[in-house]
């Protein structure tokens, strides 16, 4: 018996102890972006909610990307909602400058809507 061969289809099929082939399968080369908080989350959505998609983006070997786009789309909504909201809500340095834990507690509240909004909107959609 071969040890190694290819098939109608182009796949080549490799011999196992067994005496049964196996295809010579490999998963594509994944780009290496960094991944942030917002890819993790995203990524812990997908495997827990959506297995389906997140097998597809593996097998695919667009995994990695998918999250990084998703970390900077986060990232970047994350940045437009704190300064609508700090400019709805008079937050502006002035305030740091004269009362600074009152600042604190706002931005604090700003960023921690922000935040929900963004997971709403982008990581558990």
């Amino acid at each position: 018996m071969e040890k190694h061969i290819m098939g109608e289809n182009g796949i080549s099929y490799t011999l196992g102890e067994d005496g049964l082939y196996y295809p010579d399968l490999y998963l594509p080369e994944e780009t290496e972006y960094p991944i942030g908080k917002y890819g993790m989350l995203r990524k812990s959505y997908l495997q827990e909610h959506r297995k389906g998609l997140y097998l597809e983006l593996v097998l695919a070997g667009k995994l990695n990307e998918h999250l990084h786009l998703i970390d900077e789309e986060c990232n970047q909504m994350m940045d437009r909602l704190v300064e609508q909201m700090k400019e709805k809500q008079g937050v502006t340095e002035e305030l740091k400058m004269q009362d600074q834990m009152a600042w604190v507690g706002k931005m604090n509240n700003i960023r921690a809507c922000a935040e929900e909004i963004v997971i709403h909107e982008i990581i558990i959609n």
